[in-house]
């Protein structure tokens, strides 16, 4: 009997490549099959948990499926990221993250997962500076003001970084406060609002906040911005420069998000749900409620947003570690 093992070897490859595309085509053509859980680490209200409402309600009808915004709150955002981490890989589950998931991994010594390697990057969506702000009747008129009065009197001023922890907005100030050898004690607060209401109130004397929690108030006269974190200023705040302006040449650090999708889940999935977010931040009645928020489209596809988070990743690591920061 003659046998043809080569050829049998080679039915045998086609067969295999093309259930592995008909595999790749069904899972795009399955998704969604059910609703989708949008979770989101901050509890309901704040500006990340607006941004995912919205963008849940463009997306529904072109998904043909209900988007679930959930709120796990806790842990510097730990607790959500864990919770998409281990769940199945199908994206049914996605993470809305911000810029304090890239500090995650040097702030917690045991996390459960890998806040780079057990994701996989879907878009990256916004942007927003951080604003250095003070009391509308302070004597601090400028930034440059501030960081005198700060060499002038080392540990006198009292300040607060917006959340505080690993958020941006307090390693915004950090790595600030480290470049310039200033020494300002830190007050920490549990969130923007009662930093920024210990702030109106008198109880300290600057905050690094993110802009649209402080933007109303600085509006309504009760606030004053020195800086903003960016290298370019904003159009809601024409007048107020930047960082790098007044005080420190090429600082600049910006607020984001982003959606991540548990590990493994198919190429063709993630490209859907990378389209189907990507139309809706385009949409007109999205950019202006962005632009309410002082945010700006990041426009970063999956592979691009990859690359960004891990070189967040890696320069607030090691902010963290040189500064010797604790949850």
């Amino acid at each position: 009997m003659i046998r043809f093992p080569l050829l049998r070897g080679l039915a045998a490859a086609v067969l295999c490549c093309g259930a592995i595309t008909h595999g790749a085509a069904l899972a795009q053509q399955a998704f969604p099959s059910k609703p989708i859980h949008l979770v989101v680490p901050f509890a309901p209200g704040g500006s990340s948990d607006v941004l995912a409402r919205l963008l849940a309600k463009e997306i529904e009808p072109k998904l043909g499926q209900p988007v679930l915004v959930e709120n796990r709150a806790g842990a510097g955002g730990s607790v959500a990221a864990g919770h998409v981490a281990k769940a199945p890989a199908d994206g049914h589950t996605i993470l809305l993250v911000a810029a304090g998931h890239a500090g995650m991994g040097a702030l917690y010594d045991k996390l459960p997962f890998d806040p780079v390697a057990d994701f996989a990057p879907v878009i990256g969506l916004t942007t927003a500076p951080v604003v250095v702000v003070v009391n509308a009747q302070s004597r601090y008129k400028t930034m440059q003001d501030l960081v005198a009065a700060a060499r002038a009197e080392p540990g006198k001023l009292n300040c607060a970084g917006g959340g505080g922890g690993a958020t941006v907005t307090n390693l915004a100030f950090e790595l600030l406060k480290s470049e310039l050898k200033l020494s300002i004690t830190a007050v920490p607060y549990k969130g923007s609002a009662p930093a920024l209401t210990a702030l109106i109130g008198g109880e300290i004397d600057c905050d690094s906040d993110a802009t649209a929690s402080a933007l109303p108030f600085v509006q309504a006269g009760k606030l004053r911005a020195l800086a903003v974190s960016t290298d370019k200023r904003i159009d809601l705040l024409p007048d107020t420069p930047t960082v790098a302006e007044t005080v420190l040449p090429g600082f600049n650090v910006s607020i984001w998000t982003g959606l991540l999708a548990p590990k493994g889940t198919p190429a063709p999935v993630v490209d859907r749900l990378y389209r189907e977010f990507n139309a809706a931040m385009a949409l007109p009645q999205v950019q202006e409620k962005l632009k309410a928020m002082a945010s700006s489209s990041m426009g970063a596809d999956s592979a691009s947003f990859g690359r960004f988070l891990a070189s967040e990743t890696e320069r607030w690591g090691g902010v963290i570690r040189q500064l010797g920061l604790k949850p």
